[in-house]
């Protein structure tokens, strides 16, 4: 049974939509990194979607992607650990008060 690639595009969009509200309307940094990881991972169904009905080499590309959204969940993960050592709450707006 074959998929038709306007059904994947539209599950890629929906699914990038979504993150792309995660990221704008949540204030918690753990639902803001996975949103971002949900973005990500959108766009990879998109290109592994139009690798299946073109032909083309974009399997390296989203294994790309997929390493980067691995990377990002690890360290995004790291820093909110160290920032809740820090403080109570993982509010987004309170890191304005972050200093280097």
């Amino acid at each position: 049974m074959s998929v038709p690639h306007e059904h994947v595009l539209v599950l890629s969009i929906a699914l990038f939509a979504i993150g792309l509200v995660g990221v704008v309307a949540r204030r918690n940094l753990v639902f803001v990194l996975l949103s971002t990881l949900l973005m990500l991972n959108a766009g990879v169904l998109a290109i592994v979607g139009f690798h299946r009905t073109h032909g083309l080499g974009g399997e390296v590309f989203a294994l790309v992607v997929m390493f980067v959204a691995v990377a990002e969940a690890v360290l995004g993960l790291g820093v909110v650990a160290a920032w809740l050592r820090n403080r109570d709450s993982l509010d987004v707006d309170a890191a304005s008060t972050l200093r280097w």
